[in-house]
């Protein structure tokens, strides 16, 4: 009899632009499920562009969306909070520091790396 590995219902999460090196590694926690298109209704995103942001919100204002950033820039957080992100995290975190950011964003809370706050 086949194992299942994934619970009942996995958090599918949108990469913009898309990344398959960090796809891979997101779609090996048990609970998340990559998705390619904004159409399968992802409950998080996580995005580079701040205009990403808007554009998603704009066809599913209950999708949670992390902005994806590479270091602090003044002005940054503030800027991505008030454009409707869910927080701001650090691209080059663990995956499993990603995957808790994206758990905790998906239950309603602003999730903004200690780094970046």
């Amino acid at each position: 009899m086949p194992v299942e590995h994934r619970p009942g219902r996995a958090l599918r999460v949108l990469l913009d632009p898309p990344d398959p090196a960090l796809a891979l590694r997101l779609g090996l926690q048990p609970d998340i499920e990559v998705v390619r298109d904004p159409m399968a209704r992802p409950e998080v995103a996580l995005v580079e562009e701040l205009a990403t942001v808007t554009a998603l919100l704009e066809d599913d204002p209950e999708c949670r969306i992390l902005v994806l950033t590479g270091s602090a820039h003044p002005g940054l957080r503030e800027a991505a909070l008030a454009a409707g992100a869910a927080g701001l995290v650090l691209r080059d975190d663990r995956v499993e520091e990603l995957a808790e950011a994206i758990r905790r964003a998906s239950t309603g809370e602003t999730v903004v790396d200690p780094a970046l706050g």
